[in-house]
């Protein structure tokens, strides 16, 4: 299994279509930014991507899940990140959609963040 850091180049190199795309170690995983927006979250070597209201239906009806961790006191906390459909991870074709469904989701959550 390729690193995490290798992962990474490799969503950068499926996002190049998309210019502006960038990636910013934190948390112990990365954030994935377009225009200053974290749209994607890298974790335990699985991408996510932004959902809200607007764009979930499209991951839930595919059975993608939502992003989990537990904090310190055992309590589970759930983003509103969902899983990356594996067939977007072999295609920029395949990824452009998805993607861009995310950093719309990104654009309407508001929170501007800088990356790198």
């Amino acid at each position: 299994m390729p690193s995490e850091a290798a992962f990474v180049s490799h969503l950068l190199d499926l996002l190049e279509p998309l210019e502006g795309v960038t990636a910013k170690r934190m948390f112990g995983g990365y954030g994935i930014f377009r225009d200053g927006r974290m749209f994607g979250l890298v974790a335990d070597g699985e991408l996510y991507l932004k959902t809200d209201a607007e764009n979930r239906a499209e991951f839930e009806s595919r059975d993608l899940t939502p992003f989990r961790y537990e904090t310190k006191d055992g309590k589970v906390t759930v983003m509103s990140y969902h899983h990356c459909p594996e067939e977007a991870l072999d295609s920029p074709h395949v990824m452009r959609p998805w993607a861009e469904s995310a950093i719309a989701a990104a654009k309407r959550s508001g929170v501007k963040k800088k990356g790198k």
